[in-house]
């Protein structure tokens, strides 16, 4: 009848039965393993791209506004309304309406003369080099909307000198020595017999500018073939090329 080695005392849980409790409890609690921060990672991203969003709707509203009502006349206010966001939205992005214009510029035409400085494989000639580029600005730039942003600087940039000053400083001076990089390569070549249109490579494009004043004013009473117009050119540059 003896008690003591058979009967826990009164209150007090055996050790088999704490054992499992502990495991219960265990159990319950949330695991330690499952990373705090990975659900608020994605919310960033999401705020960038909504933001991203935002500002290239507001490039497209301003560029919109631009053509329809000039440099001078395009309001911030329009711009916004145009675009569905707050003005002050706007001011999230730029400081003013001639930084857009130079985000429009760096983001339409920049990239296109770039691919003047690379210069051509040794297996190309020049003039297919040049004659690649003036194609591809004739048809992304003097016959789509990017023209109309080279037509603004032309009539509104003398009243607008920092955005005069952008546009040479990204576009004109670069495209400039990327054309005489390539005209003084055809005279080491010999595909070029004169020398001195190293001096004014501005020859050298003369169609392509030709061709973006000439399709906003006189499209409609003289259609230009600006293509074919640059074979002209190139031929009256390099010589007619010959054929087989």
């Amino acid at each position: 009848m003896s008690r003591s080695g058979t009967t826990p005392i009164q209150g007090t849980p055996p050790k088999t039965a704490n054992r499992r409790r502990g495991e219960s409890a265990a159990a319950a609690k949330p695991s330690k393993q499952v990373p705090a921060k990975a659900a608020p990672s994605a919310r960033p991203s999401s705020r960038a791209e909504r933001a991203a969003e935002r500002r290239q709707a507001i490039i497209e509203a301003a560029l919109d506004e631009f053509i329809s009502r000039g440099f001078t006349a395009t309001r911030l206010d329009d711009v916004a309304k145009r675009a569905g966001v707050a003005k002050g939205t706007i001011y999230l992005h730029f400081k003013d309406k001639e930084s857009m214009f130079e985000e429009l510029i760096s983001t339409a035409i920049v990239p296109l003369v770039g691919r003047l400085v690379s210069p051509p494989s040794m297996n190309g000639s020049v003039r297919d080099a040049l004659e690649g580029f003036a194609k591809a600005f004739i048809q992304e730039v003097a016959t789509t909307r990017r023209g109309d942003i080279v037509r603004l600087i032309v009539a509104e940039g003398p009243r607008f000198p920092r955005v005069a000053d952008f546009y040479y400083r990204e576009v004109i001076s670069r495209g400039l020595a990327g054309m005489r990089a390539l005209v003084e390569l055809a005279i080491a070549r010999g595909e070029i017999k004169q020398p001195e249109l190293a001096r004014f490579p501005q020859i050298v494009v003369a169609p392509a500018i030709i061709a973006l004043i000439w399709k906003s004013l006189f499209e409609r009473h003289s259609p230009l073939d600006a293509t074919e117009m640059l074979r002209v050119h190139l031929d009256m540059i390099f010589g007619e090329r010959r054929t087989t």
